[in-house]
């Protein structure tokens, strides 16, 4: 499958393909800088491409080119990692990080027309809440009221957390694989709550009552959000989250019912 591109580009394979179900990667060198081939299966990975391209390298991945499901971008080979950071006692300096780079993508003003709008994003919210009830239809009810008064509305990577923003070295921390969604900027630091618990359950730090604390207050004032809205949005987040994995019947569910349940304690204080 990579062959047409690694003529097409002169590009050099560089390390073993890696296979994901939305995407094939093959870490590359073109004209001896190291680069990353990756070919997108998807729709969303293919929309993710597009975004990366016309954030043009400012606060993610500079794509060098691109034709219909391939994309070559710059690829990440700095030494330090965001989740290992987390675990090992840094976990405020990776949240400030996750906040940077965000700030960073929200100030690129981009067309909103060809990336997804948040009421389709939470359509697997509302179908698994009328199907389970609880906390999946608490928190479908909420998301409609945000909807209905979404606030401060940007082009967003849709899934920033700590898997997401590797190290490039010199350029530092840079964010990969967006989503490419339109909607409320408080929804851009939702998926931070959750991770790295769910790169690596056997390992957690994300559910931990305190350290859920912490982080609410640490991103609540980085990047100058209201708490109490901030925690809606991570409430109906970890909804969505969960109820995408009760549809594929995974135990990951129980990592963002934890957090949703965090929300909940704090939003009722």
């Amino acid at each position: 499958m990579f062959d047409p591109y690694l003529k097409k580009w002169a590009l050099l394979g560089d390390g073993e393909p890696l296979v994901t179900h939305t995407s094939r990667l093959l870490p590359v060198l073109k004209a001896g800088e190291p680069a990353m081939l990756k070919l997108c299966l998807t729709d969303e990975e293919r929309r993710g491409s597009r975004l990366l391209e016309q954030w043009a390298g400012e606060g993610a991945a500079r794509v060098f080119a691109r034709d219909g499901l391939a994309v070559l971008m710059e690829r990440a080979t700095g030494q330090r990692d965001l989740a290992n950071m987390a675990r090992g006692g840094e976990d405020d300096v990776t949240c400030l990080v996750l906040c940077c780079v965000a700030q960073q993508l929200h100030n690129h003003r981009l067309a909103p027309s060809s990336f997804v709008p948040m009421n389709r994003w939470f359509r697997a919210l509302r179908d698994v809440g009328a199907a389970e009830g609880g906390v999946f239809s608490e928190a479908a009810k909420l998301i409609d009221k945000l909807l209905e008064d979404q606030r401060d509305i940007h082009v967003l990577h849709g899934d920033l957390h700590h898997g997401n923003v590797l190290d490039f070295g010199a350029r530092g921390w840079l964010a990969i694989d967006p989503k490419g969604l339109v909607g409320e900027r408080a929804f851009e630091y939702v998926a931070l709550f959750s991770n790295p618990d769910l790169v690596n359950p056997n390992v957690p730090a994300a559910s931990d009552q305190t350290c859920f604390r912490r982080r609410v207050a640490i991103v609540a004032e980085a990047a100058r959000l209201d708490r109490r809205r901030l925690l809606q949005w991570v409430f109906v987040g970890m909804g969505l989250s969960a109820s995408w994995f009760v549809e594929e019947n995974s135990p990951f569910a129980t990592i963002p019912l934890t957090i949703a349940e965090f929300a909940r304690v704090e939003l009722n204080n």
